[in-house]
């Protein structure tokens, strides 16, 4: 799994936005609409790099830039300007990009500042999961999951193809032996299904095996994939 970027986008700009190319190119995009909003999200979630598009929006980046240097002084920043901004000397950032120029190039930027591979991550099929920052990216959907629905995710990526019944979900991700209501995982099951389906009624991964358990489909090797029948 590559890096996670949180990118400070306004809707103002006459361009498509970055973030559909940055996720067809791997990276989990966090998207706000302005400062404030990067500093609340900034609380609780630690990106590998700030991207400011200040093109967009009704200013320079310059506030900005140092709002985000003053409370996550830990994370390079870098800036999309206007061709007609102002000089890119004394700007709080590590790299001012001035339009226009390629989404390579702007990627090529953000390596730079980001390792090379995410070690502490699962992934099978096109689902992958950063399980420090518990986010789960499918295609190019992405989302920030709860604890309980991050550690969900984790036993179906980690047994691809197979069948987990019941009992050992709760046991593992419940930490109980409890079976007498078991509502609180239908009800998992389904947001969890919301963040990683395109249509969370016909899911396409995550198969519920009737009177048993629940399944993930994805392209494994036909040697680990075990047969099951009644899947929905």
């Amino acid at each position: 799994m590559k890096a996670s970027i949180l990118l400070i986008e306004g809707k103002r700009s006459t361009r498509p936005s970055f973030q559909s190319g940055l996720i067809n190119k791997g990276y989990l995009v966090s998207s706000v609409p302005n400062g404030s909003s990067a500093l609340t999200l900034l609380a609780g979630y630690k990106p590998h790099v700030i991207l400011v598009d200040s093109a967009s929006m009704r200013t320079n980046g310059k506030r900005i830039c140092q709002s985000l240097r003053d409370s996550a002084p830990g994370i390079p920043v870098i800036v999309i300007a206007n061709a007609s901004s102002h000089s890119a000397q004394n700007f709080p950032a590590e790299v001012v990009l001035f339009e226009p120029f390629t989404l390579q190039k702007l990627v090529n930027r953000i390596k730079t500042f980001v390792p090379n591979e995410k070690k502490n991550s699962l992934a099978a099929g096109p689902i992958e999961l950063d399980l420090d920052q518990r986010l789960v990216r499918c295609g190019t959907k992405q989302s920030r999951l709860t604890p309980r629905l991050a550690a969900l995710l984790k036993m179906f990526l980690e047994k691809p193809g197979e069948l987990i019944e019941r009992q050992e979900i709760f046991q593992k991700v419940w930490e109980t032996e409890y079976l007498g209501d078991t509502r609180p995982l239908d009800v998992h099951i389904s947001w969890l299904r919301k963040k990683i389906e395109d249509d969370p009624r016909k899911p396409q991964f995550i198969k519920t095996i009737r009177g048993v358990g629940y399944r993930l489909d994805v392209e494994i090797a036909p040697t680990k994939k075990r047969s099951i029948s009644h899947s929905t």
